[in-house]
């Protein structure tokens, strides 16, 4: 029995040609955006083009489909038309997985093209059987064989588009051209697949009355065209955020990029400033220590630190502007002064810093010093005038002049000795230079802390009359004990109350403590006289001496019983104002003393100008009493000046009877010394003199008890 005859309407042909190349288009689209976008975004654009693929693939084919014309009037089952548009969505979501994955190799990009194939066949054969026929479509299965062949082959292709097309050298000629070939192969399925059905000549369609009719097919068309094309511009529209958003980001990263040039530079040299040269310093630190490691001996890390002299009369007489050019001059100098590894910033106002790393003991940074002098000392045109400064230098080096968080520190006082020194120079870092370390920022807050919380303590060292051996007066010497630390000597926290501005609360604790004592004593039926250690901020002090009259006041002590002691070299370093503390205190009676007589550079007619009732020779000269001439000449001719000068003598660091036998020998008028007493608590100062007082008197019960020689006859 003959077929029925088929033919094709070539209008839709075309149209299910040109949907399918669009299709593609839309799949290849999604495709290259499921590898740069975030997981959530992914799995959108994986959804939605397995629909836009899906959907415009099963309405190509359907297209195709509704092109068949037949004899007969056809309609296609709802049923197995939804299968088939289930198949194509599957299929593409298959495609698209495989393609959201790396580049596959050859075998299993042909496995995945082989499940991917058999998805599209499964919607050219479900779309032909919705066309419910009786009899039965008879099938060339050398031809469905042919078909599914084709189908796999359509969907390698595809997949290997998918791979291309995220290179992104390739324009959108290529993606166009392999959407094109992608739905020339689906089509070709199709037609090829249709080769192998044959229908009966007395066929019906037993599904004419469900989709049919050629408004409908339009219908059909024009929704998965719609899809396709709804995907397409949401695409586009997601292309050009994109590329809106990366020019905004773009522009935010150039952005912050000059704002973090900004907080790393010096704006006004562009420079380094202190923070990335803090960040460049830590790094150099950590390959020398790497160095080190490695066994390469020599290695260091040196930081100079650079200020320019005469810098501020620029600025104050030829105003801003003009310092503005010397500074950029001296950076653009400095940069030309160092080597090509080595980094120069600039810390703020004229204050410079560079930073060298040597991998050999050979590198010497004198040279690099000697070379920046040079350079800044060269004149500075301007628009004003030719300007000359100079620049003094510190240098510091690493482990040498460690440790490494006070390096820069180090050299910055390395700076000053340059300075000191005139300038125009440079100076390396001594331990001499030292400034307050970290801890003793602590020490400062724990002494602020002692000095409220009555912490401190004096301690006294009696005074011994150098005529009778009797003790009226003592040293008042301040003492703490630390929590922590346990004993913290004078010599360390005395500059430190001077450094952060203590020494007045800790002078004012003294004055009214040792003032204190004193009544206490006088309560006790003693009369005692007490020395304190006045320091040069003190006497700068305009109420120094109302504060001590008020402590004589409120103790109820006589004037005379407090004795200040002011150093030589504080005495004469600043005359007028001791002059002016001295005539106050001597108005008021209190007593004074020139301490360390002898060490500094004493001027006669200012010492005879000073209300003082005491010298205090140095422990200096006392030590080598026994042994040197001169020393016993210098002391000899210190008491017969003071006496002729009306002042009394006082020697310390007594600590021999050999030294006491001179002193008593040259008129001393009083000993202090640990061959008498060490410093001692209060309450063990009158027992002390008490048992003085008994073995004194013991000693001559006996010498008067010795029986008188016998003078022989």
């Amino acid at each position: 029995m003959p077929n029925l005859p088929t033919s094709h309407d070539a209008q839709l042909v075309a149209c299910s040609l040109l949907i399918a190349g669009f299709a593609g288009h839309a799949a290849l689209d999604a495709s290259r955006r499921l590898r740069g976008a975030d997981k959530r975004l992914a799995a959108r654009w994986w959804i939605a083009g397995s629909l836009a693929m899906g959907s415009g693939l099963w309405a190509a084919n359907f297209t195709a489909l509704l092109a068949l014309a037949l004899t007969i009037p056809i309609g296609f089952g709802v049923g197995l038309t939804g299968l088939s548009w289930v198949a194509a969505v599957a299929a593409s979501a298959m495609a698209l997985f495989a393609a959201s994955r790396d580049k596959l190799a050859w075998p299993r990009l042909w496995v995945a093209a082989l499940v991917v194939g058999a998805g599209f066949a499964a919607m050219h054969f479900l779309g032909v059987a919705a066309l419910d026929m009786a009899p039965r479509i008879a099938w060339n299965w050398q031809i469905v064989i042919a078909t599914g062949v084709i189908a796999v082959c359509a969907s390698a292709t595809a997949l290997e588009a998918f791979f291309l097309v995220r290179d992104t050298r390739r324009g959108k000629g290529f993606q166009l051209a392999s959407a094109g070939v992608m739905g020339g192969l689906i089509c070709a399925m199709h037609y090829v697949g249709m080769a192998a059905a044959n229908f009966a000549g007395e066929s019906t369609c037993l599904s004419e009355d469900g989709l049919s009719g050629h408004n409908l097919g339009a219908l059909l068309v024009a929704c998965g065209v719609g899809v396709v094309g709804v995907t397409l511009l949401v695409g586009q529209f997601e292309t050009r955020m994109r590329a809106r958003t990366s020019g905004l980001n773009a522009r935010l990263r150039s952005a912050n990029e000059r704002l973090r040039q900004r907080a790393l530079r010096d704006p006004l040299t562009s420079l380094p400033n202190r923070l990335l040269f803090d960040k460049l310093l830590s790094k150099a630190l950590k390959r020398l220590a790497a160095a080190v490691a490695e066994g390469r001996d020599g290695a260091k890390v040196v930081v100079l630190f650079i200020d320019l002299d005469g810098f501020k009369p620029v600025n104050d007489a030829l105003g801003h502007a003009v310092g503005d050019v010397v500074l950029r001059e001296v950076a653009a100098r400095l940069r030309a002064s160092v080597r090509a590894g080595d980094t120069v910033a600039r810390l703020g106002g004229d204050e410079f810093v560079m930073l060298m790393e040597c991998e050999t003991a050979l590198v010497d940074p004198v040279i690099a010093a000697r070379r920046i002098v040079e350079a800044i000392g060269q004149p500075i045109p301007t628009s004003v005038r030719s300007i000359q400064i100079s620049c003094s230098v510190g240098i510091a080096t690493y482990p040498e002049h460690g440790p490494r968080e006070r390096l820069v520190a180090h050299a910055d006082a390395a700076m000053g000795e340059a300075k000191r020194a005139g300038g125009n120079t440079w100076a390396h870092f001594e331990e001499r230079l030292e400034g307050p370390r970290p801890e003793m920022l602590g020490l400062q807050n724990d002494l602020r802390f002692a000095i409220e919380n009555n912490q401190l303590a004096l301690h006294y060292q009696p005074k011994v009359d150098g005529r009778n051996g009797q003790t009226h007066g003592v040293e008042a010497l301040l003492r703490w004990i630390h929590p922590e630390h346990g004993f913290v000597s004078p010599a360390v926290f005395i500059p430190l109350a001077e450094r952060f501005g203590l020494i007045g609360k800790l002078g004012n604790w003294v004055i009214d403590e040792a003032c204190r004592q004193v009544e206490a004593w006088s309560a006790q039926g003693h009369r005692m006289n007490v020395a304190i250690n006045l320091s040069v901020h003190q006497l700068r002090e305009a109420d120094l001496v109302e504060r001590i009259e008020q402590a004589l006041l409120r103790h109820h002590i006589d004037a005379d019983q407090l004795l200040c002691e002011i150093t030589e070299s504080v005495a004469m370093g600043d005359v007028k104002a001791t002059q002016a503390a001295f005539s106050g205190l001597a108005h008021i009676g209190v007593l004074l003393s020139i301490d360390d007589f002898g060490t500094g550079y004493s001027s006669l007619s200012y010492l005879r100008r000073l209300p003082a009732r005491q010298l205090k020779i140095d422990r200096s000269f006392v030590m080598d009493l026994e042994t040197s001439s001169d020393a016993r000449a210098i002391v000899s001719a210190v008491v017969h000046l003071a006496h002729d000068l009306g002042l009394g003598v006082v020697a310390e660091g007594v600590e021999t009877a050999g030294q006491r036998d001179v002193l008593v020998g040259l008129a001393c008028d009083e000993l202090q010394g640990y061959l008498f007493a060490r410093p001692m608590r209060a309450h063990e100062v009158l027992p002390w003199i008490a048992a003085r007082a008994a073995e004194a008197t013991a000693a001559a019960a006996a010498l008067a008890l010795q029986p008188a020689e016998t003078v022989p006859g």
